[in-house]
């Protein structure tokens, strides 16, 4: 197998995408180019890949020829190595497909590959977007006067996102349309348990308390929209120069859910602390040149007509549901530390905050601690 390695980034990798591992994993760019010539057309020269950090579930490359470059994006192995409903390219293809000509900016899908004799998995590429990648909710490499115009921009994208008519974009059978909560609370709470030695009583509390305190109405069908999952700063590439988002990129956990729930686990920034987990809820709002959380909340209201008022009122329960399920996962991250098989060097930092983040999300839930970072 010929693989292709390079030392720099191609130059059609703008400033602001996120950075290449070094060394990059080997693609094998001579049994990819046959696949891909007949769907983007002919192209000059060899074709290289780049691996980018990032998107470690799903690992992705900048593949580039010339002057041109896309975005290949595969499953971590051969689906015989995987658990039935992991890693699921197939999803993201049909939601980045359905989306294109939404108003919500996506990738354009050139092509999805399910035959694993290409290059040993299933993979999918895309036009590679140009623009920057702002890993930090607090912005730190943009001027203070300048923040609160990308929060602003990521919250009209999100509303955006959740009035798409989801039955006319062709994704009626993308999720289960009744009992979003409920099937939420109780595939995390199975996660967590599957993780742990011993119990953790921030989890055992919420694990009891968020099935009872479920939202009037809120698992039923009206309720439903298209969300993403995992939407955060770090998710959305912005336009080189200007707070305009071009491209929201990771739809590994989109699905038909409920809005609040993608709102809610967006505006975990305001709660979580600078550092290891990316948010700013240690840090002066108004000197950061940040958005307040009510404020924020208001103007996503504002935008698909909901009443703020309703919202505010069940917000910690939006919000502790959220954080018992990044609890969940970072104490799977904390089991892989464990057996020795986490990957990311900066995996046993983020599983230290597993406990934090339940008791955070067990003080919430109590009124013990602030449901809105103003």
């Amino acid at each position: 197998m010929k693989t292709t390695t390079l030392k720099t980034p191609t130059p059609q990798i703008p400033p602001g995408t996120p950075p290449l591992s070094s060394p990059p994993p080997g693609l094998d760019t001579e049994a990819l180019a046959p696949w891909l010539a007949p769907r983007i057309g002919p192209f000059d020269g060899p074709l290289r890949a780049q691996r980018l950090n990032g998107g470690q579930s799903n690992p992705s490359w900048v593949l580039s020829a010339a002057q041109r470059s896309w975005v290949l994006r595969a499953k971590p192995g051969p689906a015989a190595s995987l658990a039935p409903s992991a890693h699921a390219i197939e999803r993201e293809v049909r939601v980045l497909q359905a989306l294109q000509g939404s108003g919500v900016p996506v990738p354009r899908v050139l092509g999805l590959c399910e035959d694993e004799s290409v290059i040993g998995a299933a993979f999918y590429v895309m036009e590679h977007v140009a623009g920057r990648v702002l890993r930090d909710a607090m912005l730190p490499g943009v001027a203070v006067g300048e923040r609160a115009a990308y929060h602003a921009q990521a919250n009209r994208v999100l509303a955006d996102l959740h009035r798409v008519d989801w039955r006319a974009a062709g994704l009626g059978d993308f999720g289960r349309t009744t009992g979003f909560f409920a099937r939420l609370i109780r595939r995390w709470a199975q996660q967590y348990r599957a993780s742990v030695r011993a119990p953790v009583e921030a989890m055992e509390r919420l694990a009891e308390w968020l099935p009872a305190h479920i939202p009037a109405g809120a698992d039923e069908e009206r309720h439903v929209c298209l969300t993403h999952g995992d939407y955060r700063i770090e998710n959305l590439m912005f336009h080189p120069e200007r707070p305009e988002v071009a491209a929201v990129l990771d739809w590994e956990l989109s699905t038909l859910g409920h809005p609040l729930s993608d709102l809610a686990y967006h505006c975990l920034a305001w709660h979580l602390p600078a550092g290891v987990l990316r948010g700013f809820g240690d840090q002066d709002l108004a000197q950061h040149g940040l958005p307040g959380e009510r404020a924020y909340i208001e103007t996503y209201c504002a935008q698909v007509g909901r009443d703020p008022g309703a919202v505010l009122a069940d917000w910690p329960f939006y919000l502790a549901c959220n954080l018992f399920r990044l609890a969940a996962i970072l104490l799977g991250i904390a089991a892989r530390v464990r057996d020795g098989t986490a990957a990311n060097p900066d995996a046993p930092a983020i599983a230290r905050m597993a406990q934090p983040v339940a008791e955070l999300g067990w003080a919430i839930a109590q009124g013990r601690a602030p449901a809105l970072k103003t």
